[in-house]
């Protein structure tokens, strides 16, 4: 009797799991508008730590197509897009600008950019000493 349970739970959780992928789910990139004026090197960092989520530059990789790991990864994106894109980086006023980079320096500073679960998968996103001070040194200077 108790095999049969199990059997019978582990199919619906099969059809549970089939079923959830047809849960729609937005992975889009609008077109980028500008990137903000930045060193090589900076840009870099920007593209490799933060773009996947604060850009229209997503790399949406296999595990983003299937849920509910897309989910999150879509979630993620949206947030982070939502709190400030580089791609659209010229729509911001200098006073918008300012506040994002001083909200990125607070972050790089923390540890909290890029998020930790991010650099699980994504090793190269996580920041060196040398690229933390890079970036605080870019984002809390001058900016066109």
């Amino acid at each position: 009797m108790a095999g049969k349970k199990t059997g019978i739970l582990l199919a619906g959780l099969g059809v549970a799991l089939v079923a959830i992928q047809l849960v729609p789910v937005s992975r889009t990139n609008p077109p980028v508008e500008g990137n903000p004026a930045a060193p090589a090197e900076v840009q870099a960092i920007l593209r490799t730590s933060c773009y996947d989520c604060h850009s229209n530059q997503t790399v949406w990789p296999w595990y983003s197509h299937v849920a509910p790991v897309s989910w999150l990864v879509a979630s993620d994106t949206s947030e982070g897009r939502g709190k400030f894109n580089f791609s659209t980086w010229g729509r911001y006023s200098p006073e918008e600008r300012a506040l994002i980079l001083k909200r990125v320096v607070h972050e790089v500073r923390e540890g909290d950019m890029p998020p930790w679960y991010y650099t699980l998968k994504h090793t190269d996103a996580k920041l060196s000493p040398a690229q933390r001070a890079t970036l605080e040194a870019w984002a809390s200077g001058p900016q066109s």
